[in-house]
């Protein structure tokens, strides 16, 4: 899954994509390099990110997905916590709905993803991104995430949503230190094993700097996000959404032949 940004304030590539042009090359871009799924967001969800109205953010994503449907059948996701962006976007032929607040912004998130019948990625995280990195605690974060992402998934199911349409993401870097994002990178199987496909989204995450204080410019965390990417292919997650595709394709690529002549 290749992340496309039309946000001018997301931690790595905030504004680099903001036009439409620029945003049409980077999505060609990504495509060419081996992305299988397109995901498109119009509101940044870093830590401290200011919320912008649906109207903003429908205006922002529409043209991309409008002008990228006319030319090619990628799957495309949209990157939003608001039902009525989630609406949109899927009208115009976006297929995935990512939401990190995993259908708990609005009441009728739950009614709304069974509406429009997309499959829809539940993603672990408390409070918002304004307010989610203020001393977050657990007592067993893997316990604790896997519980939530099965509650969420349960709650999606009795509105309607189809069980087969459901993707789970452990939520890396959102209301985690680093030892709780080390520990579910190292127990992604046990979120695996809740029985949805995973998305794992490490890329360029700020856990990685906090391992090599020479990253601390996101452009900086390559390989970390390539490592992390292995690491949830080793467990089995289903897709692993990546700021640098080529690099995470060729990656796994390597991988999966050395695992093939074991």
């Amino acid at each position: 899954m290749g992340i496309l940004n039309l946000t001018p304030d997301s931690f790595s590539d905030g504004g680099r994509f903001a036009d439409e042009p620029a945003a049409l090359a980077r999505a060609h871009r990504l495509i060419a390099d081996g992305a299988d799924i397109l995901d498109i967001g119009g509101e940044s969800t870093r830590p401290g990110a200011t919320p912008v109205s649906a109207d903003d953010e429908i205006g922002r994503i529409l043209p991309l997905i409008t002008a990228l449907r006319s030319v090619s059948d990628i799957p495309l996701s949209i990157d939003t916590m608001k039902p009525q962006v989630a609406r949109a976007a899927v009208s115009a032929g976006a297929a995935i709905w990512n939401d990190v607040a995993a259908l708990r912004y609005a009441p009728e998130a739950c009614d709304v993803a069974a509406e429009l019948g997309c499959q829809v990625v539940l993603m672990h995280m408390r409070g918002d991104p304004l307010t989610m990195q203020q001393a977050p605690t657990y007592d067993d974060v893997v316990a604790e995430v896997c519980e939530f992402l099965a509650g969420r998934a349960e709650a999606a199911m009795k509105a309607g949503v189809a069980r087969e349409k459901i993707w789970l993401d452990p939520g890396i870097g959102f209301v985690k230190t680093l030892d709780h994002n080390l520990a579910l990178l190292a127990r992604l199987d046990a979120i695996v094993d809740l029985g949805f496909p995973v998305l794992l989204g490490a890329s360029r995450k700020r856990f990685i700097a906090a391992l090599d204080p020479a990253a601390e410019a996101p452009d900086r965390r390559l390989a970390g996000s390539v490592a992390a990417a292995l690491a949830g292919a080793q467990a089995g997650v289903a897709a692993v959404r990546v700021h640098d595709v080529a690099e995470t394709v060729q990656a796994l690529a390597v991988w999966s032949a050395i695992t093939a002549a074991r």
